[in-house]
């Protein structure tokens, strides 16, 4: 018979190692007021460019627009969603609601394709009939809004590197910034040269930034949705250093997946050496686990196998 040592064998001790560390960033850890603070500032800027979009007519004004309106609608499944990762796990969802980070940023990326679609129909059709537009109330709105994304990227910028939720509000705000000086640009020509056609041409070349940023962020929440090896995690280095352990024998059933944008786990079945005791054995499961969590899983849940007796069904 072989023997299980779950991750609750150990009192979740490798989990503490890994807070002392600061090897991941909790969904809890990610500020409220961050969000909070994104929201109402980009949220009111969408209110002045719409009203600045129909007033000068401003294809290229309300396409930032419409993705300003993304930024906010993402920061909202953002923070919901963190929120609700906060939440305890229970008898019907074991792992708690961690998936929902990755699920809000698969969402908003999603809608931000939609937006992309529908924006991106009506910026050819101005490109192709060209409409008369204040280009020196363009200009001024949008250099509003340069300053307004640049400081809200920067409210996320801690974050960016641990959490996919928060790096998806950085990198929105940030082409924003970069949108909006285009914005900026087109309105300050045409206030002097009257070539209204830049109006679409603009708006177009927004649409297709904004596409290249989503893009990525789709590809990567669809992968974590998947339960994908996360990008920033090597199969292949963490079975290595698993198999380089002391007194590991061999290994299989390596499984690793991302409960979270924060969070990632995994399951394997190792042999140890049989002439070590239980205690010695648990020791180097106990290793395994503190080598782990430097590789940024924090929750591993590891089975102990007899080399007399492989498991070698594919369900076990």
């Amino acid at each position: 018979m072989h023997s299980h040592n779950h991750e609750d064998h150990d009192g979740h001790d490798h989990h503490g190692h890994s807070h002392g560390h600061h090897h991941h960033v909790s969904p809890g850890s990610v500020k409220d007021s961050v969000f909070i603070t994104g929201m109402v500032l980009n949220g009111i800027y969408v209110v002045i460019q719409v009203g600045a979009g129909f007033y000068t007519h401003s294809m290229a004004m309300l396409a930032d627009a419409g993705h300003n309106l993304g930024d906010v609608a993402a920061l909202a499944l953002s923070f919901f969603s963190l929120k609700l990762a906060q939440r305890k796990s229970s008898s019907s969802y074991t792992y708690g609601y961690k998936k929902t980070t990755v699920l809000a940023s698969l969402v908003n990326a999603v809608i931000l394709l939609i937006t992309i679609g529908v924006l991106g129909f009506e910026s050819v059709m101005r490109l192709l009939h060209p409409q008369p537009i204040e280009g020196g109330i363009v200009a001024i709105i949008a250099g509003i809004g340069i300053l307004i994304n640049l400081g809200s990227a920067m409210l996320f910028f801690r974050d960016k590197d641990h959490e996919l939720n928060s790096r998806g509000a950085f990198l929105h705000l940030l082409t924003d910034a970069m949108v909006s000086l285009g914005v900026v640009v087109a309105g300050i020509i045409i206030y002097y040269t009257h070539w209204f056609w830049m109006d679409g041409a603009v708006s177009l070349a927004v649409l297709i930034t904004i596409l290249v940023g989503t893009w990525s962020l789709m590809v990567d929440s669809l992968r974590l949705t998947l339960d994908a090896v996360p990008q920033d995690i090597s199969f292949d280095k963490i079975e290595q250093m698993i198999l380089g352990v002391k007194d590991v024998q061999s290994m299989h059933h390596l499984h690793i997946w991302a409960m979270s944008t924060t969070e990632n786990a995994l399951t394997t079945h190792v042999v140890v050496n049989p002439v070590l005791t239980f205690d010695e054995k648990m020791k180097v499961i106990h290793n395994i686990k503190h080598k782990l969590a430097h590789h940024k899983i924090q929750h591993a849940t590891i089975e102990l196998e007899s080399p007399e007796m492989p498991c070698h069904d594919a369900a076990c």
